[in-house]
């Protein structure tokens, strides 16, 4: 499935004895541990947290087995086949050369200004810890990407026809928020047509000093 793109979720019943009692079993742990080491976008409970006893502990321990999971596979690293592969969309090829930095030089965050979200999509095909700032003005867009692997849909206020004022507002965003901070440093996929779906062309390296704030006034 993740071989062709397809949004991928591994459910139910990761975490059955938690209807009832306090702590998972470890079979559990170690189920819910290599599905998250296998790629889905996400896992999910069902009778868990909708009829246990137990809801809210539940989900803070499934919150703490995914992350250890993902800090287990950051430290292995990856062998790069995903990159052995020849693209057939300008985005898709955009969307792996940002990856391929990300896990090669050090960043702190990956900025996807998308409309249709395709490039998100792309961009969370690759396990990393770097997190996936996807920025669109369409809501639909913005409610699908939620469902992507590492990715975290924004909603885009700036005006289209500007890039740099584009890049400006969604790095504001990002400062706002705790996201990203001084001297950081952020990958940035964009078209040279903003807010327009199947134009990403563009992947921008910015590093949030003193040149980058004076250029976009942040």
């Amino acid at each position: 499935a993740s071989r062709h793109h397809r949004i991928t979720a591994t459910a139910p019943q990761l975490m059955q004895s938690m209807i009832e009692n306090p702590i998972p079993s470890r079979a559990e742990v170690l189920d819910v541990a290599n599905a998250v080491l296998d790629g889905p976008d996400d896992v999910m409970l069902s009778a868990e947290p909708a009829i246990g006893n137990l809801p809210v502990q539940v989900i803070e321990a499934l919150n703490r087995i995914c992350l250890g999971a993902e800090r287990h596979f950051e430290a292995e690293g990856g062998d790069g086949s995903h990159l052995n592969v020849r693209f057939e969309r300008i985005d898709q090829a955009i969307a792996m050369a940002a990856m391929f930095m990300a896990t090669n030089v050090s960043v702190q965050a990956i900025v996807a200004l998308t409309e249709s979200g395709s490039t998100a999509q792309w961009l969370s095909r690759v396990q990393s810890s770097v997190p996936i700032f996807a920025f669109s003005t369409n809501k639909a867009s913005r409610r699908r990407m939620a469902i992507y692997r590492d990715v975290f849909p924004v909603k885009l206020t700036a005006e289209c026809d500007d890039a740099d004022a584009v890049v400006s507002d969604a790095l504001r965003t990002l400062l706002a928020h705790g996201a990203v901070k001084e001297n950081d440093r952020v990958l940035i996929t964009m078209g040279d047509q903003m807010c327009r779906s199947g134009g990403t062309n563009t992947l921008r390296f910015v590093r949030l000093d003193a040149e980058a704030r004076d250029r976009y006034g942040i």
